[in-house]
């Protein structure tokens, strides 16, 4: 029987993990078991950075951004070796199971220690809503608000000089943010790896909107698809159109959680810990039409990360 559970993020923050760890510790309280927290993810946990924790831990961070418990990479978690010595660690404090937050590299981890016998359940929590086995991940929506209001502001500047904003967004290899924000903020072109550009089409488009006289220009670039900087100049070169280049970079990940991501958040939460001690081990906590479910761990990794065609259908149309 499951007394004791931990809780640990892991990979990059994101706004709401705070809001999961509560309600995993709040569940976990409602149901009388006994709750600790892990600092800095699987390193905390291999080096015993553990700690046990009350309902007080948990008042005034569901509006904080980050994660209170820290996070740290640890690429070795890939060694047998460190994976047995997380479980040593486990097992030293009397934890008998693990809730873990974070993407698919924080999802490898808990399979690792699934399959030495500690039952686990991830939760998902990634800005960049990368995670397959979910709709949406706790904390894009923010990042998504985000990159709208700095958006609003560069169109602000961008009417007034009559530029053209050539914008790049994160998401690595996951075109959501850049898509959702594209149709957002009504953008003129949307460049990421589900919706291919070709540079010829790029200079036409923007050549037709100067012409026309439009007061400014959007273009929003996934990140590590191409030189942002290095295409600003060739519009300036090519289009006659006056061209600035801003990278968004980690302010996406800050601020508070809006309300959607602290909801989504808080019902992941609780869901992880009634799976655990419903004997549901071994699983990944997603959100598929508006429902909370659980799928089994090894099938979401392997689960493909597409974005939905009705919204780049969409996108072809309004722009």
């Amino acid at each position: 029987m499951i007394q004791r559970i931990a809780v640990l993020t892991s990979g990059g923050d994101a706004p709401g993990m705070n809001a999961a760890v509560r309600a995993v510790i709040r569940a976990g309280l409602f149901y009388g078991k006994e709750m600790y927290v892990i600092y800095n993810g699987y390193r905390g946990l291999i080096e015993g950075d553990i700690h046990q924790v009350n309902k007080e831990f948990t008042q005034d961070i569901i509006n904080k951004g980050g994660t209170i418990l820290k996070s740290a990479r640890l690429p070795e978690f890939k060694e047998k070796e460190i994976q047995e010595k997380a479980v040593e660690r486990l097992r030293d404090y009397d934890i008998d199971a693990l809730v873990g937050i974070g993407g698919d590299g924080t999802y490898r981890g808990l399979l690792d220690l699934s399959r030495l016998g500690v039952p686990v359940v991830g939760i998902p929590g990634s800005i960049d809503n990368d995670v397959a086995s979910t709709d949406y991940t706790i904390g894009f929506m923010t990042a998504l608000n985000t990159i709208c209001d700095c958006i609003d502001k560069i169109k602000d500047t961008s009417s007034s000089h009559q530029r053209c904003s050539v914008i790049e967004v994160m998401g690595r290899h996951c075109g959501d943010l850049a898509v959702y924000s594209s149709i957002a903020e009504a953008a003129e072109l949307t460049i990421t790896y589900d919706h291919p550009f070709d540079e010829e089409h790029i200079f036409k488009r923007l050549r037709k909107i100067k012409a026309q006289k439009k007061s400014h220009a959007i273009v929003v670039v996934s990140e590590n698809l191409l030189d942002v900087r290095e295409l600003g100049k060739q519009i300036e070169e090519r289009t006659g159109f006056k061209t600035n280049v801003e990278v968004l970079g980690h302010l996406q990940r800050g601020g508070a959680p809006c309300a959607f991501d602290r909801i989504l958040a808080s019902r992941m939460g609780s869901k992880a810990v009634e799976c655990l001690l419903e004997g549901q081990t071994g699983v990944v906590i997603g959100s598929i039409d508006e429902d909370i479910v659980a799928i089994d761990i090894e099938e979401a990794l392997k689960m493909p990360r597409n974005i939905h065609e009705n919204l780049l259908k969409l996108i072809g149309m309004l722009q």
